[in-house]
């Protein structure tokens, strides 16, 4: 080879690798895509009758008869993991993370109009968790046996296993499990409150209800349901006790639950406790983070001493997370995420990274600094680990491979998940049974027949080592648990870089919506472009006013209406004047593509993005296809 043709070779050579930096740098801080799949991953967990708008087309109707062998009604909620189980606590950990990202992450959930989408999410619980509380001091806490559900691998549509439910009432209780149940009420009542004030106090009721059982009748619910103990073993009730009277005194501003966390704070472990963990299990630090808004807000009072004992050990657990804790530091990968231990490890780094930008954003509304035993630190320093974590999970890693499925080039694709392994039911009708699903899809070797968007799998081990095994459970199985703390992160992250699903034009913040622009809208059809190959559907789905101009949420649908699929879809879009959701921008002027997960339209197959604006629709045309 001559030496112009080497050096050719070797600046191509670093072209191909800084491009590819480059499409994975862009890859990597896209999470308003990122947080568009996560929504989806509720979807798959949903049991019960779906929706008619239900978007994972894989799933089906499952568990419609759950709880009617002992009298109650217990459809719905949500399957907790790869499984068919129903676990109160986890699930109400996940929904009470949903609603503290519709709370706080208001401002970027609206701006990205992922905000019903998040309401429909936490509804799919708190609907179920109302059916769950038929009487003050009754609370059914889980549908299914574990045992029997692993020892099965099959569809939620073919169930054949004990859908046996499992309730805690005064001679039963479960402090924990409704210590959690009322903190994911009260919390989803603030979400709800803006758009729908009745729902809203129809869960405060259940959730003030809720505290005052798990507090007046105490003990651990796994020795109340001991099925439990196996999966979800409860360490303690304290702190839920804790968490649920700091979530009812934001949602009531009654003086009494903010003097049951103040008076109890010693005894409870509240300002004894310092964490360098926040999951399903252990809330301290969040009740921690939650008690220090009262006291950055200078609302403390007669409580101020005693709320400056909480904040201390908010700052443990932020400090311990940024390693400036004097040598009592959260344990890190070589590749910097954080690892609290071997089974599904994300799930701790997902949780402590959304609670670190919640503190951030205190700590930023107050102007104040994190004080940590090796120094100071600014409130971004923060936001910067919960977007190191964020980062690593969508694939910045030693392995390059997002733990986010369904995102990126590489992400698992035998993930340890029933319905994700086994062919849905529209495509194999015939039943899956117990033992066959074993022998037929579990241990295949082939990729998932339905990918699970959206699923946090277990993740990497202490080594940044990942097998992508649908045997290896630890590391391959998703939660609800472990995926729920991403809707406010990624909301965070993509508000803070104004990146919103899929892209859009330029730097652009939409008024937020009042209350009136959620509920049912009537849509307006304007005509569509009929007699072509692919057709444009354009309708409003809602408007308000904001600044003496009326916004409208624009909903066009793109069908193909051609005999043959249609790849490579171009189009072009002018009079574009607000942000942009469902396209890809292709660099050019005006120009927009399909995401990269739906590169082909099938033959009379359609597709849908939604733009929001004040005046006049947008112009939209094709460009080009093949």
């Amino acid at each position: 080879m001559s030496k112009f043709g080497g050096s050719l070779f070797g600046l191509n050579l670093l072209l191909t690798v800084l491009l590819g930096a480059a499409t994975a740098a862009a890859e990597y801080y896209n999470y308003g895509n990122a947080l568009d799949k996560t929504f989806l991953f509720f979807e798959a967990q949903r049991s019960g009758k779906l929706p008619a708008a239900q978007r994972v087309k894989w799933r089906s109707h499952s568990g419609l008869a759950d709880g009617l062998a002992q009298g109650v009604s217990l459809e719905g909620g949500y399957y907790d993991a790869g499984d068919h189980v129903k676990f109160g606590l986890p699930m109400a950990f996940a929904v009470t993370m949903l609603s503290w990202a519709a709370v706080d992450n208001q401002k970027e959930l609206s701006g990205s109009n992922q905000m019903q989408q998040t309401l429909w999410s936490i509804r799919w619980g708190t609907d179920y968790f109302i059916k769950a509380h038929p009487q003050p001091n009754v609370l059914w806490g889980q549908v299914g046996d574990g045992k029997s559900d692993h020892y099965c691998w099959e569809r939620a549509e073919d169930m054949t296993t004990s859908r046996t439910a499992y309730k805690l009432d005064q001679y039963h209780p479960g402090s924990d499990l409704a210590g959690e149940t009322a903190a994911a009420l009260a919390a989803a009542s603030l979400a709800f409150k803006p758009y729908n004030s009745s729902y809203s106090a129809i869960l405060l009721t259940h959730a003030k209800e809720l505290f005052s059982f798990a507090d007046k009748y105490r003990g651990l619910y796994t020795d109340s349901i001991p099925n439990a103990k196996a999966f979800y073993m409860s360490s303690g009730y304290s702190d839920e006790l804790l968490w649920a009277a700091a979530w009812l005194h934001r949602a009531t501003g009654d003086e009494y639950y903010l003097k049951y966390a103040v008076n109890n704070a010693g005894y409870m472990g509240g300002t004894g406790w310092g964490m360098k963990e926040f999951s399903w299990d252990n809330k301290y630090a969040g009740v921690q983070v939650l008690l220090s808004k009262i006291l950055l807000e200078g609302k403390g009072g007669a409580y101020t001493s005693t709320l400056k004992q909480y904040q201390m050990k908010a700052d443990y657990f932020a400090c311990a997370c940024l390693k400036k804790n004097g040598g009592y530091n959260i344990q890190t990968t070589p590749g910097g995420l954080m690892y609290v231990r071997e089974w599904n490890n994300l799930q701790y780094a997902s949780a402590a990274a959304f609670l670190l930008a919640i503190y951030s954003d205190y700590l930023s509304a107050a102007n104040a600094k994190l004080n940590c035993p090796d120094g100071s630190v600014p409130p971004q320093a923060l936001l910067d680990f919960s977007r190191s974590q964020a980062d690593y999970i969508l694939g910045k890693n030693r392995q390059g491979m997002s733990y986010l499925v369904g995102y990126g080039p590489k992400y698992p694709i035998r993930v340890h998940h029933r319905g994700a392994s086994i062919p849905s039911i529209f495509v194999q009708r015939s039943s899956v049974n117990c033992v066959q699903g074993f022998d037929s899809w579990y241990r295949r070797a082939q990729a998932d027949p339905n990918v699970i968007y959206g699923a946090l799998v277990g993740g990497p081990d202490q080594n940044d080592y990942y097998s992508d095994d649908r045997t290896n459970y630890e590391q391959s199985e998703p939660t609800l648990s472990g995926t729920a703390p991403l809707i406010g992160l990624f909301a965070k992250l993509s508000g803070k870089l104004g990146s919103y699903g899929g892209g859009y034009s330029k730097p652009y913040q939409t008024p937020k919506p009042p209350a009136s622009a959620y509920k049912a809208a009537p849509t307006i059809y304007t005509p569509k472009q009929s007699g072509a190959p692919i057709e444009f559907l354009h309708s409003i789905t809602a408007n308000w006013m904001a600044w003496n101009t009326r916004y409208y949420r624009h909903k066009v649908i793109i069908k193909n209406n051609s005999q043959k699929p249609i790849s490579g879809l171009k189009l072009k879009i002018e009079d574009l004047t607000g942000p942009i959701w469902g396209l890809n921008p292709t660099g050019q002027k005006n120009t927009y593509q399909l995401p990269q997960w739906q590169k082909t339209l099938k033959a009379g197959q359609a597709y849908d993005f939604v733009y929001v604006q004040g005046g006049p629709q947008a112009k939209v045309s094709v460009l080009s296809y093949y």
